[in-house]
């Protein structure tokens, strides 16, 4: 039965079935070629989730996100990170880590980070004189910060998959989210050193700086509300979400007035595709999990590491090279709901906290957004620069070696996400 849904799932992602639907349809080959299990449990299994109170809080934040970013918000936080950087060596091509930073705290999605800021980034950093190549990788690589700093909607699934509080996910991925900024702007201030890449000389233009920083203060003081409201318990995620899409609607409407209905309209229905999308993902995760479990499959697993590898450590090495090989071919939502059934019950085994696995989880699996074969966001960012997906994997070494160096420092490091929530 399992192998049947291996076989099933791997054939479909290389004929490029969306991996909703190759969830879905694996599932109900594995029940089919079983003679004891009905068919009707794929659609009992799909359903289960969907009744999750907690899971209102996706479509909310997604709408919250959509909402903040359909009037002139984005570029003036793009136009803020300009200000503050731009005059560093290596400065123009921070402002688009910068820039994913403050824009990442707002819509939470790494596609939707790429597409917004490769589109407005790319061609300027192109125009004044930075290869494309590195361009693209830069936008590639750090769109995984959208889904470090919160609202993160793949640190939501995982708290659907392994019962850790959203609130905890929230607050705990706040310290990885600054690293990863601060990393990669070394890297780009060091690649600008190494390489000659051209800087603004201007001094800092503090006539400007307060007009953009009143303009993109309410968009940055999102991610703020949101950890204040959670870190002293005044609204659950869910009422936080909703809340979330309630400012965004003031600022809209009466800060910026910049919102109207046709945008409105626009922001809901993108809002509700992504939705769907994502809890396609979901209901075809819930089912292929469930079959996992049935089959016992986490407890094999679990077994095989205690008896061959036995050091925790090396358990840990294990686990995060099998997530960097999944993130590598399938997407983040459904690597999450595929992993954590299995991956939980053995770190708890091994006493790796389930929050710590969470941000392990998240960190890993996003670098897999820019890595080929199946990368979503190295395939939007060499198309926005036109350049060929060998070139801007070339250029990605310095992030990929930085963001590992993370990864590691919250593998082995339990502080780093423990002392903080």
């Amino acid at each position: 039965m399992i192998v049947v849904m291996i076989i099933t799932f791997f054939a479909l992602l290389i004929l490029s079935v969306p991996v909703g639907h190759v969830l879905i349809m694996a599932s109900g080959a594995a029940v089919l070629s079983s003679d004891f299990l009905p068919l009707n449990l794929i659609a009992q299994q799909m359903f289960a989730p969907t009744q999750s109170f907690p899971m209102l809080a996706l479509p909310f934040f997604i709408l919250a996100g959509s909402l903040m970013m359909s009037g002139e918000l984005g570029r003036y936080l793009i136009e803020f990170a300009k200000l503050l950087v731009q005059r560093y060596r290596g400065g123009l091509a921070s402002v688009t880590v910068l820039g994913s930073a403050t824009v990442g705290g707002v819509a939470g999605s790494a596609v939707a980070d790429a597409t917004a800021m490769g589109s407005i980034l790319i061609p300027w950093q192109k125009r004044e004189g930075y290869p494309a190549g590195f361009v693209a990788a830069n936008n590639a690589a750090t769109s995984m910060i959208a889904v470090l700093i919160p609202p993160s909607i793949p640190m939501i699934l995982y708290s659907l998959v392994s019962g850790v509080s959203i609130s905890a996910l929230f607050l705990a991925g706040v310290l990885p989210g600054l690293l990863v900024t601060a990393a990669f702007i070394l890297v780009c201030n060091l690649s600008a050193r190494l390489r000659g890449f051209p800087y603004h000389r201007a001094p800092f233009d503090w006539v400007r700086f307060w007009p953009l920083l009143w303009k993109a203060l309410p968009a940055l003081a999102l991610p703020v509300l949101i950890l204040v409201l959670l870190r002293f318990g005044i609204a659950t995620p869910t009422e936080v979400s909703v809340l979330a899409t309630l400012y965004s609607l003031f600022m809209g409407l009466v800060v910026y007035r910049d919102l109207d209905l046709r945008k409105i309209i626009q922001a809901t229905l993108a809002a509700g595709i992504s939705t769907g999308i994502v809890m396609l993902v979901i209901m075809g995760s819930a089912a292929v999990a469930w079959l996992v479990t049935y089959a016992q499959i986490p407890q094999a697993f679990t077994a095989w590491c205690l008896e061959t590898l036995q050091e925790p450590w090396l358990i840990i090495l294990l686990l995060n090279l099998i997530m960097l090989l999944v993130g590598m071919f399938i997407d983040l939502p459904a690597a999450i709901l595929l992993l954590g059934p299995i991956f939980v019950p053995l770190a708890q085994q091994i006493g790796l906290d389930p929050l710590q696995l969470g941000i392990m989880m998240v960190l890993n699996l996003s670098i897999g957004l820019y890595t080929p074969p199946a990368g979503t966001t190295l395939f939007i960012s060499s198309t926005i620069a036109k350049v060929p997906v060998l070139g801007v994997v070339r250029e990605l070494v310095p992030f990929y070696l930085a963001a590992l160096l993370i990864l590691a420092l919250f593998s082995y490091v339990p502080a780093l996400t423990l002392r903080f929530t």
